[in-house]
């Protein structure tokens, strides 16, 4: 009997190390971060900084500055003297310095594009979303006249109900003075004569 019990806790104990050996990955707690070899930035931050610059390349004053700058290397490097000069005439470096700024304004420009499209899409929905609520509203309150419209239609109308309260009057007058054709309602329907009330 004892080997039997040992039998167990032997295999046990084996599968134990084999656990306890291997890392296992836990479920219900998120990942450690990686490292990465590309440097991280915030896309949001990114963004905004490309509209900044996306903003002042499209306006006068950088056209004017950039003028300006260009006016004042093309003079100093043809009116200088020869040493001091650092672009000669074919303005090599001034095309090189022309071509890299576009070539970064370009990209910059899209990424601004992209984010206004995005702005705009959400926009859009919002506008599509409140539209379809406005709708639904106006739809809601159209049905809820319309219930009243047909509810005014069974309703006593003042005119009806001072037509009922005459003939009512009428029928107690009558009672009381125990007449039935003779008068009238109203002093003009009645006869000439004196009435008991009128002293």
């Amino acid at each position: 009997m004892v080997p039997e019990r040992e039998t167990p806790t032997r295999e046990r104990a084996a599968s134990g190390a084999t656990a306890s050996s291997r890392a296992r990955a836990r479920l219900d707690q998120p990942r450690p971060p990686r490292r990465r070899l590309l440097p991280e930035w915030d896309p949001e931050s990114f963004g905004r900084l490309s509209e900044r610059v996306a903003r002042f390349l499209g306006t006068g004053r950088f056209i004017v500055w950039m003028t300006v700058v260009i006016i004042c290397w093309v003079l100093w490097n043809v009116s200088a003297p020869s040493g001091l000069r650092f672009d000669e005439y074919p303005f090599i470096f001034l095309t090189l310095v022309l071509s890299l700024q576009a070539s970064y304004a370009a990209p910059l420009i899209l990424l601004a594009q992209n984010r206004q499209d995005d702005r705009d899409r959400v926009n859009l929905e919002q506008d599509r979303k409140q539209n379809e609520r406005s709708i639904a509203d106006t739809e809601y309150l159209t049905r809820e006249i319309a219930a009243l419209r047909i509810g005014l239609g069974e309703v006593a109308t003042r005119d009806w109900i001072r037509s009922e309260l005459q003939d009512a009057l009428k029928e107690l007058e009558e009672r009381r003075n125990g007449h039935h054709a003779e008068r009238g309602v109203f002093p003009a329907n009645r006869s000439a004569g004196r009435d008991v009330h009128d002293r």
